[in-house]
């Protein structure tokens, strides 16, 4: 596992993740239209960033993708749930659902990385 790829993406995505809570706690139809999709979308980028750095294994692109794109979404919805904005529910099957799109965009990110 590449730490700094991952440290990287993880960072980024936690960046475009508190970006768009902090949208979502002052306009209503992004927190009520598009966390979810939103939230997996930027796990996924950040999946996709930890397998473009990485450049190892499908299995190392896998894996980096889903914790990069698990500790993304699990910060975010964390800080979320502080501000009132989800219910607690949301920390465990918002990151579950993260953790698995951070690893399709590993995946994909390994895909169209040329080794």
């Amino acid at each position: 596992m590449n730490r700094t790829a991952l440290i990287r993406a993880s960072v980024i995505g936690t960046g475009l993740q508190l970006a768009m809570i902090i949208a979502g706690h002052f306009i209503p139809f992004i927190k009520d239209n598009l966390f979810a999709i939103v939230g997996m979308l930027i796990s996924l980028i950040a999946g996709l960033l930890y397998a473009r750095a990485a450049g190892g294994t499908l299995v190392d692109s896998l894996i980096g993708g889903a914790i990069a794109g698990g500790v993304c979404a699990l910060i975010g919805i964390v800080a979320s749930f502080a501000l009132g904005d989800v219910p607690a529910m949301v920390i465990a099957f918002g990151t579950l659902s993260s953790v698995v799109t951070g690893g399709i965009g590993g995946a994909i990110g390994k895909a169209v990385t040329k080794a």
